[in-house]
């Protein structure tokens, strides 16, 4: 199992919580094996959620300028009309993925194509399932153009979630199923994508970030990209 970098410093954390607190029972309380027993499971699951967390699995990519695949890894919890206020101030196809504390929290780019605009902006940590958490909440927007269309994506924070990390500037360009960024802990991942989008999932799906094709480009003639399948 590989383990994402940004998990580096929040594992080293836990290993030293567990190594004094392993201490500090095993100082006052050698003896009580009951206490030490309890100290040792604690131990353990602890530090097996935080690896857990952190988990990075290789995963294989199908790229097509077609698809919008999901950001990241969790389940649908929104389908819906709604209006973009902060870029498009248009109508849009929203579509979000709530990340729970058990999923991969690698987050990856929908499609490829160049950074239109960034913004990251600090807020609050209502739980990512409020409606209000995708205005309120620390957050970030992300606006990608690819093939002629412009999508907007937007990582939220959460009641757990305290950093969100990003990978990616203005005007640099993003290729699809590449990471752009992680949150810790959970949250959750809007994507705006333009009326008519065809839709591949409906709510409470469980998707794959970089795997699952939230939905499709319409075209009048089929598209080949040319680009094979790519090892991210």
């Amino acid at each position: 199992m590989t383990i994402h970098k940004e998990g580096y410093t929040s594992i080293a954390i836990c290993v030293l919580f567990i190594f004094v607190l392993n201490a500090v029972v095993h100082y006052y309380a050698a003896d009580n094996s009951t206490l030490t027993w309890g100290a040792y499971i604690v131990s353990a699951f602890l530090f097996i959620t935080v690896l857990q967390f952190f988990r990075s699995p290789r995963r294989l990519i199908n790229q097509n300028e077609l698809h919008i695949l999901s950001p990241a890894d969790g389940k649908v919890v929104v389908i819906e009309e709604t209006q973009e206020t902060e870029y498009f101030n248009e109508k849009r196809l929203q579509i979000s993925v709530f990340m729970s504390p058990v999923n991969i929290h690698s987050n990856r780019s929908p499609i490829s194509g160049v950074i239109k605009y960034f913004k990251y902006h600090p807020g609050k940590y209502l739980m990512a399932w409020n409606p209000k958490s995708s205005t309120l909440n620390e957050r970030t927007t992300i606006v990608v153009e690819g093939s002629g269309v412009e999508i907007l994506f937007r990582q939220i924070a959460g009641a757990l979630a305290r950093r969100i990390v990003w990978y990616v500037k203005e005007d640099k360009p993003v290729v699809q199923g590449e990471e752009f960024g992680f949150i810790k802990f959970g949250s959750r991942v809007d994507v705006f994508l333009p009326l008519g989008t065809k839709v591949n999932v409906k709510l409470g799906d469980k998707v794959k970030g970089g795997i699952t094709v939230l939905g499709e480009f319409y075209t009048s003639e089929p598209v080949d990209t040319g680009i094979p399948a790519n090892e991210i």
